[in-house]
């Protein structure tokens, strides 16, 4: 992946999705997994070689069809989306970025007491190390 194209745009991580969930995929079966409107076959072509240039994915030539393989695991990018979005939104704070997302009204008691108990866990395996 190119240092300077760590962050996707949406439709570029739709499709990625579509890619990892396949474990790979030509643009046709790609474009039929959407939902509808289904964007045309050129679009869906055109960010499967932008994915390609950014280096998240790569082509298998199959005639005049090309597979796209994803290059990039999902969790890698995982990690990085969510260190940009703690770097832009939070000042790089975990606790900022936490105290926001469990001050939300829509968040219920055992969402809570579920954060609790992986936080827990997590210190406990921490602490023993």
């Amino acid at each position: 992946m190119k240092k300077n194209h760590t962050e996707l745009t949406k439709a570029e991580e739709e499709v990625m999705q579509h890619l990892w969930e396949m474990d790979g995929a030509f643009v046709k079966d790609i474009i039929a997994r959407m939902s509808d409107p289904k964007p045309a076959y050129n679009t869906v072509s055109t960010i499967a070689r932008i994915l390609e240039q950014k280096g998240f994915v790569t082509h298998e030539s199959h005639g005049r069809s090309h597979k796209y393989v994803p290059i990039i695991a999902r969790d890698k990018y995982r990690s990085l989306a969510s260190k940009s979005l703690l770097d832009r939104f939070f000042d790089k704070s975990l606790s900022g970025m936490v105290h926001f997302f469990v001050d939300r009204e829509d968040v219920s008691v055992n969402d809570i007491d579920e954060m609790m108990q992986i936080l827990e866990e997590t210190k406990r395996k921490k602490v023993s190390k």
